[in-house]
Formats: structure tokens, C-alpha cells, sequence
């Protein structure tokens, strides 16, 4: 089979060997390093310039990362050719990568991902693109499970992670959209129930159904009278679920909203300020 002016190998050649070796890095199986455009280094792949350019070890003014559209340059795993970002080494013929995308500059030999380009987003997606769609205020692609139910946030993944700063834009890991449309990644809303955290890092919405512990508030508040200097007592709090203003009796438990009957609440005004996530954490625990 010929490709671009040179033969490529047959099934029979010993080239298949090579192009089912164990090539790449940590971060992609692929037979090609990179030349960063930015500082000139060869790297695995972009993952592995970043990770190496913004270490604790790098100088705080030297840390970058790399862009990725900018990349001009690849060397061949096998034949070490620095050339022109194409699929197939110029020299050898091997194929640097199964998949492979020209605007991203992109190698992968893990098809199983299914991987595909978004125009839209500007970068290369995985899952099949037959399953997902791209919402433009959202500015990012969403599985087509979620298209007529989700609420749109603008440019809801144009943003580092609320809990470990990454940006989620292009991360490699897995994200989860929460019901008030706020992305995060999906390691780090179960590293947040392990700590009995419920509420989103950004408005302070309930992340789920919490009908059940709100019951046993009720109980808890039942159970615990208020002393007698309390208890004509009002406040002012604010519902984070519902966002309604209510005048509740002061509880030094945990004020419910009167419109939801969420205790996602905070005093805004009224006495001495009570927050309910530290009971959520006692009544769980």
C-alpha cells in the first residue's frame, strides 16, 4: 500500500511487529514524541511537557504549558525522524498513531476510546461522538442523555475544578455535572461525601436528594428544645436550594426552609449565625 510517496509495510513485514510494540508514554500509547514549541524540549506527549514544566521543582517564572495547536514537530519512536506532524513517519512508515487528528496534533493508539474532534470545543473528545452533543452556552460537549435536561451554565467547563484547581476543559479525567449545571470532576464529588460535604463549592446547592436527612434534622430539631431565652426568637436565613428569604424561629440545630423544607440554609440576619453543614456531618456520621 503506498501513502504519500512512500511504500507502506505489509501485513507480512516486520513493521507489524514494531507497530504492536509498548511505545509512548504514562498518558498515550503512540509511537512519536513531540517538540514543544514553547521551550523547544521533546516530550511523550503534552501531558508530560506540562507535568515536567509546572513541577515543584521548576522555577515558578519558568513553569508554562505547552499550546497545543502550536506543535510543528514529531519524532518517530522507532527511526528517531524529527519531521512535520503527519501519521505516518516519513522515513519508516510506521504508523505513530491509530488515531490521529491534524488540528490537535494528536496521536492515540487506544481506538477503544473513541475518540473524536469537536469544531466546536477545538479539541479531541472520547466516548463516540455519536454520544454526545455540544452546548453552545455551555461551550462544551455533554452525553446526548443529559441534552434536554441539563441546566446550562455559561461556559460551565471553562474553568478550573472547585476542589483541586485543574482545568477542566481538557482534563484527562472523568467529569460530572451537578444539578445545578456547575462541572467538577467526578473524583472529587466523592472525595466531598467522604467528608460529608453535599452542597456545591460554587453556589451551595444540594448536589442530591437529601429528603432523607432532612427527616432526621426534623427529628434532631424535635429533640433538642431550645432554652426559654430562645425561644420566641426569629432570624432571617437564606435558602441555597431554593434561593427564598424566609423569617424562621431561631434553632441552633439547623433553620429550615419554610418553602423547600431544605436545611441548605444560612442566617442572614437575626442572632447569633448558625451553619447547618456541621450537624449534616453529626447526623450522618
Amino acid at each position: 500500500m503506498e501513502h504519500d510517496g512512500f511504500r507502506m509495510p505489509g501485513k507480512d513485514d516486520s513493521m507489524e511487529e514494531f507497530q504492536s510494540g509498548n511505545f509512548g508514554c504514562t498518558h498515550y500509547r503512540r509511537r512519536c514524541k513531540i517538540r514543544a514549541p514553547c521551550c523547544d524540549a521533546i516530550f511523550g506527549c503534552r501531558h508530560c511537557h506540562n507535568e515536567s514544566k509546572n513541577s515543584l521543582e521548576t522555577n515558578l517564572l519558568d513553569r508554562h504549558e505547552i499550546p497545543r495547536h502550536d506543535v510543528v514537530k514529531v519524532i518517530c519512536s522507532l527511526c528517531d525522524t524529527e519531521q512535520s506532524v503527519q501519521q505516518y513517519c516519513v522515513s519508516c512508515g510506521v504508523c505513530m498513531g491509530k488515531y490521529f487528528c491534524a488540528m490537535c496534533k494528536f496521536f492515540d493508539d487506544d481506538i477503544s476510546k473513541r475518540q473524536y474532534h469537536c469544531n466546536e470545543c477545538g479539541i479531541c473528545r472520547i466516548g463516540g461522538e455519536e454520544n454526545f452533543f455540544h452546548c453552545k452556552k455551555c461551550g462544551c460537549c455533554y452525553s446526548k442523555t443529559m441534552q434536554d435536561t441539563h441546566h446550562c451554565v455559561e461556559r460551565a467547563m471553562h474553568h478550573d475544578c472547585p476542589v483541586c484547581f485543574e482545568y477542566l476543559f481538557d482534563t484527562t479525567k472523568d467529569i460530572t455535572v451537578l444539578p445545578c449545571g456547575h462541572t467538577i470532576h467526578l473524583e472529587c464529588v466523592k472525595e466531598m461525601e467522604q467528608h460529608f460535604q453535599y452542597s456545591c463549592p460554587v453556589c451551595s446547592k444540594s448536589i442530591c436528594d437529601l429528603s432523607d436527612l432532612w427527616r432526621k434534622l426534623d427529628k434532631e430539631v424535635a429533640s433538642t428544645p431550645m432554652p426559654e431565652i430562645y425561644r420566641n426568637k426569629m432570624v432571617w436565613i437564606l435558602c441555597n436550594d431554593c434561593g427564598t428569604n424566609s423569617e424562621v424561629q431561631f434553632h441552633i440545630v439547623a433553620h429550615k426552609c419554610p418553602s423547600c423544607n431544605s436545611y441548605n440554609t444560612r442566617q442572614t440576619r437575626g442572632g447569633p449565625a448558625t451553619s447547618c453543614s456541621s450537624r449534616i456531618t453529626e447526623v450522618v456520621g
